[in-house]
């Protein structure tokens, strides 16, 4: 029988107590004063044995609406795609699944060389020249950018855009604050970043201009001409983009991106309420000896043979502070695999495959609410998400929608004042024509 948790018995507590040197648990709180100290009982349920306390928590998990039971139309940055079989029994082997910090490289060699693989495709998926091995996701990604880009070209002003997803300009705002460094949003025109308000807020004071690929409401953006226009101040050029989108679209880095963001959970990472997940970051080469976090590099041991190891570090753990451009101090080096054995699996057709299903059947679910009466705002290309204008509550459609087994999307009024009867709809190539068909029979029917 497996125990998921081993109790002490009075032996081993009496052991314990022993060999520390004292007499009861309760000598061990001595030093906390006696008007302190809870004295009463906790407002929790009598514990229950092992097996009972695994049928309750079950039968409360599968209270929980997710994806393997319901169709879910909901993204906003945290998708529901396909993840190949494999992903899951080579991140579970215990050479990777305990691999957690690869100081030493003669026992790490398995470990470094997937973390190596996982930067060059990351390199390959977005144009850029070097990539680190890993962030703790797309919003903290964005940020640790925007310090970067204000360190390089010594300005403290960054520009984002206003269709950037919200929690990720929430980040980018925090991260700036300790840094001393101003945040100014550049609105949206149309679902898409207002060119001429842009072009109206560069100066030579920023450091950088950041916008999302494809962005928040799912709008392919004019990268060219957002990147002519940033360089033509002398900032940097960051891109927060979706690196299955990037299967089909241009590459950032064909645009001139200086560097390139974003989040990995479309490649073999659960949806998991929302994280962990893992973020990448990469730059063009002048930036090499600025990335954040660790990078790991191909090199030759003394008999001529390839290996691998921890390179250009920039953290504070290893060169002096005040010349540190980041203080992140890990990676999320699993869930990079996790990415990196779905992208193999995948292959570069698979993965052009896969977005061009995202594509196609956005496009499709777009069809069908225009042929039902309802309104898609928003007139620009797009990918995986549209922006569906409701003739009422969003927040009751989704409970209707909860109740027959869909998980709707987005209330948008959330973080858009003037999107408040507006819902994010996802569409991945998760999705049948079937679910999607039902999705706009649902909504007719709510505001019928």
């Amino acid at each position: 029988m497996k125990h998921r948790y081993l109790p002490m018995t009075e032996q081993d507590q009496k052991e314990m107590l022993d060999t520390i040197g004292v007499s009861s648990i309760d000598e061990l709180f001595a030093d906390i004063p006696e008007k302190v100290r809870f004295k009463g009982e906790y407002a929790i349920k009598p514990a229950k044995s092992e097996t009972a306390l695994l049928k309750e928590l079950t039968k409360m998990a599968g209270k929980n609406a997710d994806s393997r039971h319901y169709a879910s139309f909901l993204g906003a940055g945290v998708y529901d795609h396909f993840k190949p079989t494999i992903v899951d029994h080579v991140i579970s082997r215990s050479e990777f699944y305990t691999a957690y910090t690869p100081y030493q490289p003669e026992i790490s060699q398995g470990e470094l060389q997937a973390i190596f693989e996982f930067q060059t495709m990351i390199c390959e998926l977005t144009g850029m020249e070097l990539a680190n091995s890993s962030m703790y996701d797309g919003g903290t990604a964005l940020a640790e950018a925007g310090n970067l880009a204000a360190g390089h070209t010594r300005r403290k002003k960054i520009l984002i855009s206003e269709a950037v997803h919200p929690e990720y300009r929430d980040v980018v705002k925090m991260y700036a604050h300790g840094q001393n460094i101003a945040v100014e949003v550049v609105p949206h025109n149309d679902g898409k970043t207002d060119l001429e308000a842009l072009k109206s807020q560069l100066s030579d004071e920023i450091a950088a201009v950041m916008v999302q690929y494809p962005n928040f409401f799912g709008q392919i953006e004019d990268m060219q001409t957002i990147s002519d226009m940033t360089h033509e101040h002398g900032a940097l050029f960051v891109s927060s983009s979706n690196p299955l989108a990037l299967g089909v679209l241009t590459p950032p880095g064909k645009f001139g991106a200086d560097i390139t963001v974003g989040d990995a959970q479309v490649f073999g990472i659960p949806e998991a309420f929302g994280g962990p997940h893992c973020g990448y970051f990469a730059v063009s080469g002048k930036l090499m000896r600025k990335v954040p976090g660790r990078l790991v590099g191909e090199t030759t041991d003394d008999q001529g043979r390839r290996g691998f190891v921890l390179t250009l570090q920039a953290r504070e753990q290893h060169i002096r502070r005040d010349k540190a451009t980041s203080n992140i101090c890990s990676n999320q080096a699993l869930n990079a695999l996790a990415a990196s054995v779905a992208m193999t699996a995948l292959g570069k057709q698979g993965t052009k495959e896969m977005a061009i299903q995202n594509i196609a059947k956005t496009a499709y679910a777009k069809q069908a609410f225009e042929a039902a009466g309802l309104s898609v705002v928003f007139t620009g290309a797009h990918f995986n998400e549209i922006v569906v204008k409701l003739p009422g509550s969003v927040e009751g459609l989704n409970k209707h929608l909860l109740e027959k087994e869909m998980i709707g999307g987005l209330h948008l009024g959330t973080y858009y004042k003037d999107l408040q009867d507006h819902i994010l709809i996802a569409v991945t190539e998760q999705r049948t024509k079937e679910e999607i068909d039902a999705l706009v029979q649902e909504v007719g029917a709510y505001y019928a």
